[in-house]
């Protein structure tokens, strides 16, 4: 019996796991809210609340490969990134969603990300339709590309592995927080005397 279909034996009966309603990490203080809602009235709360495009992107390849990488990022940790060799620690699966939603929940996926402290996470935008004939259907993928080349939290992002959903998926190394910046500090120096108290 072939791999395929042993997964597709094991799999039947299995139904998607429902989703709860999402809740902001964050508290946003009354000043911001106010704000806000001044812009809601005037109109321009989508535009001060989330940068990205959600129109005039054309559409990609199924089989296309997501690649990018700000300057800066070392060579061997966009390789171990790409190669799927990181840990995922959140993902985002915008399976039917338009390019509206998706544009919401990917700008607040990497913001829950960020506040989480998260560095690899992947997001599943699908390849479009699946017809082998028909070539640029990827709609939300070409979105996707352009999202998260504008999002400065991201450094790095790259098309899956086959095991993770390959060109209908992509890895994303995400900027450290502070926090870890300052844990990955202190482990360096753990044992170590900073030259001013020598």
């Amino acid at each position: 019996m072939a791999d395929e279909e042993l997964f597709f034996e094991e799999m039947a009966g299995v139904k998607p796991l429902s989703r709860e309603p999402r809740e902001r990490l964050d508290k946003r203080s009354d000043a911001v809210n106010a704000e806000q809602r001044r812009l809601a009235a005037s109109g321009a709360l989508d535009e001060a609340v989330n940068p990205l495009v959600d129109e005039g992107v054309e559409p990609l390849d199924a089989w296309y490969v997501l690649q990018f990488k700000r300057p800066g990022i070392q060579h061997g940790v966009y390789k171990k990134m790409r190669t799927g060799k990181y840990d995922i620690e959140a993902r985002l699966d915008c399976h039917r969603m338009t390019v509206k939603e998706a544009r919401d929940e990917v700008v607040e996926f990497i913001h829950d990300s960020m506040q989480l402290g998260l560095r690899t996470v992947l997001i599943m935008h699908g390849k479009g339709q699946r017809k082998a004939e028909v070539e640029r259907t990827a709609v939300l993928k070409g979105y996707v590309n352009e999202w998260l080349k504008s999002l400065d939290d991201v450094q790095a992002f790259h098309s899956a592995q086959p095991v993770h959903g390959g060109t209908g998926a992509v890895y994303l190394l995400l900027k450290k927080s502070a926090e870890k910046k300052r844990e990955n500090r202190e482990r360096f120096l753990k044992g170590r005397v900073p030259l001013e108290s020598r």
